[in-house]
């Protein structure tokens, strides 16, 4: 006689939960389309910038040493535009970016910069709050959730600008135009700087996306989990 009304609390408590999770999933897909679109963006920024693909510009006036740097690389531009000129795909795939300018990739950098830092903390806290349903529900899949949660974290740690919020030696995966100039500079005094500017802007993206990807994926995982016990698949 008990055991009725036991067992059609504990399908409300689960068919809560289910809701609950079918919300935090929306969002936390949301949110994930919106870091890889900021990512891409932000990789395709620099290699335009180290390409040469844009002219560079310094981003301040009073910035003496961005400007410097600056008039260096449009020097360098100058050499490179009085070698003939490509032709066939390359050529007109070029052609496409001749009214792109430095400004207005060091405006999409700050913009991408404000969007990925926010959307990262909210992917994170979705991928925590499925982890709380997941426990107080008992659904299950708690293996692939906190897997995925603890990538999602670590990816946050590593997007965090921590060179500019407290002035630390480690950066973090955004960067600012003013940085990027100061690094592409340095970057042909020697071999060192040169790896070391590639690991600063490719090679660090590339571990914040494979963390990002790697959280989605544990994520679906921990929701087929949740649909194989409840026995809905």
């Amino acid at each position: 006689m008990n055991e009725s009304p036991a067992n059609q609390s504990h399908m409300i408590d689960i068919t809560d939960c289910l809701e609950a999770v079918s919300v935090f999933r929306g969002w936390k897909n949301f949110f994930f389309l919106i870091l890889v679109v900021c990512l891409l963006l932000a990789q395709a920024s620099f290699w335009l910038i180290d390409r040469k693909v844009v002219k560079v510009q310094p981003t301040a006036a009073n910035d003496v040493d961005i400007a410097a740097e600056a008039a260096a690389q449009t020097v360098a531009d100058a050499n490179s535009l009085s070698q003939p000129t490509e032709t066939g795909a390359v050529g007109s795939a070029r052609g496409l970016l001749t009214k792109l300018t430095f400004e207005h990739l060091a405006r999409t950098i700050e913009l991408v910069d404000g969007v990925l830092l926010v959307t990262a903390a909210l992917y994170c806290m979705a991928m925590f709050f499925s982890l709380m349903v997941s426990l107080i529900g008992r659904l299950g899949g708690i293996n692939h959730i906190s897997r995925a949660f603890f990538l999602s974290l670590i990816m946050l740690v590593l997007v965090v600008p921590w060179q500019n919020v407290l002035g630390m030696n480690v950066p973090g995966a955004i960067y600012t135009p003013a940085e990027l100039l100061k690094w592409i500079s340095a970057k042909s005094d020697t071999l060192v700087d040169a790896i070391f500017y590639y690991l600063r802007f490719s090679a660090y993206w590339l571990v914040v996306f494979l963390l990002l990807i790697m959280s989605q994926v544990r994520s679906g995982r921990w929701a087929k989990s949740i649909l194989r016990r409840l026995e809905i698949i």
